[in-house]
């Protein structure tokens, strides 16, 4: 049984406090937020104790291993504290707060031994999107020519947030690029189109929704859409195109319902409503992995080196959208 400890008891904490719990190889032992009632309402029904103060999961010996769910600008300084103190660590994208963080928490790293460091980028553990990854690896659809990846929210976070967020491409569009990466691999060049057209993100100095191309190193080239809002839904599809055909993963519903009457034809019921209902298999997944590389030493993936090269596609994409240049990549 993996004991573990959850930083922050935001909207991620809440995701990864409940996968651990219903885990049967890991017990929620600590959930660390300074707002301590937040903290509390997600501990407390799982049994688990709380604190204030994050430096209690690095230090407590009632805990093996640390997801971190904290805010992005603390990621880096957590990773260390956590691998330093001999935990395990799970920590939700992106890894740092720039491509410059990122690297030097990696440079660190190498320099002594510590237990698995993960990054929770848990679409590569969705099933679909593995099985279609796992098709495309292995020739189903010939040479894999075009990607087009489809990630749409049903509408913004708070300004809250996004203050802290990083911006559209570290918070919303890293998901993609890792992804994108997962597909095709090394990534040589960055175009995107940045969007800001919902009014109510009009004082946020951020796009609010983006078209970004990227070409890989193989000639392949991965289309990806995204916005902050999406009047159907939660909007999450893939379509992998290659020489001898295609693999291609729709959007999940409840169930596969379709009714036919004076109304429409194939009627089907809205997408899952967000990531938490989207990618809960995923999310169980990833714990499990991660689980097996602290009991087992299997293979951390995605690493910190994965961290970083999504970063690199962040800023690029940010730097491309805000000068309306195409970026080239460093391999």
């Amino acid at each position: 049984m993996l004991r573990i400890a959850v930083i922050g008891a935001g909207r991620i904490g809440k995701v990864h406090a409940a996968t651990v719990a219903a885990h049967p190889q890991a017990q929620l032992v600590l959930v660390c937020d300074p707002i301590e009632d937040a903290a509390k309402a997600l501990a407390e029904p799982h049994g688990a104790r709380t604190s204030a103060d994050a430096n209690d999961a690095f230090t407590s010996d009632d805990v093996d291993a640390v997801v971190i769910g904290s805010p992005t600008p603390l990621h880096a300084e957590h990773v260390l504290a956590a691998t330093r103190a001999g935990k395990a660590v799970l920590c939700e994208k992106p890894v740092a707060s720039s491509v410059e963080a990122a690297r030097q928490l990696a440079a660190e790293l190498a320099t002594f031994e510590h237990p698995p460091v993960m990054v929770g980028f848990q679409r590569r553990y969705d099933p679909s999107i593995a099985k279609a990854q796992r098709l495309a690896a292995e020739g189903r659809v010939g040479r894999v020519e075009q990607l087009t990846i489809v990630s749409r929210d049903p509408a913004p976070p708070s300004a809250e947030y996004l203050a802290q967020s990083g911006g559209v491409f570290k918070d919303m569009v890293i998901h993609d690029f890792d992804e994108a990466r997962f597909f095709l691999g090394d990534i040589v060049s960055v175009t995107s189109i940045g969007q800001k057209l919902d009014p109510a993100l009009a004082s946020v100095d951020d796009f609010d929704g983006a078209v970004t191309m990227l070409k890989a190193a193989s000639g392949a080239v991965a289309v990806i859409k995204n916005t902050r809002h999406c009047a159907t839904g939660y909007d999450q599809k893939v379509e992998v195109f290659g020489s001898e055909g295609e693999v291609v993963a729709e959007n999940l519903r409840a169930t596969s319902i379709q009714v036919n009457d004076a109304n429409g034809s194939a009627q089907q019921e809205v997408y899952l409503d967000f990531f938490l209902e989207r990618y809960a298999d995923a999310y169980r997944d990833e714990l499990t992995a991660f689980i097996d590389a602290v009991n087992n030493g299997t293979p951390v993936t995605p690493t910190v080196e994965d961290g970083v090269a999504a970063l690199v596609l962040a800023e690029a994409a940010e730097r491309s959208a805000r000068t309306g240049t195409t970026v080239e990549v460093q391999l």
